[in-house]
């Protein structure tokens, strides 16, 4: 998936899933829209079921660190890279 296509899909997830209104790539996800760690938990589920595998405990713990849309689209490529492998 390129990036372009994940961006697609990950703005699609915050407006239809999380009521985001025009989400900016650089908005930070908590301070503009109010994203908290139940959010994150629940992004993560739905990244793992668009990606097809689970992300493991540590990728998780690395996801935390995610304050805008455009962290999200380098930690899915991130991952995917590593289980390619």
């Amino acid at each position: 998936m390129t990036r372009d296509e994940l961006q697609e899909r990950i703005v699609a997830i915050l407006v239809d899933e999380f009521e985001f209104e025009d989400p900016g790539l650089d908005d930070n996800l908590r301070d503009d829209h109010g994203f908290d760690s139940i959010d994150a938990i629940e992004l993560l589920a739905k990244i793992e079921e668009m990606l097809g595998f689970q992300i493991s405990r540590k990728e998780k713990e690395q996801a935390m660190s995610i304050r805008t849309i455009s962290d999200i689209l380098d930690f899915i490529e991130t991952i995917q890279a590593a289980h390619k492998n």
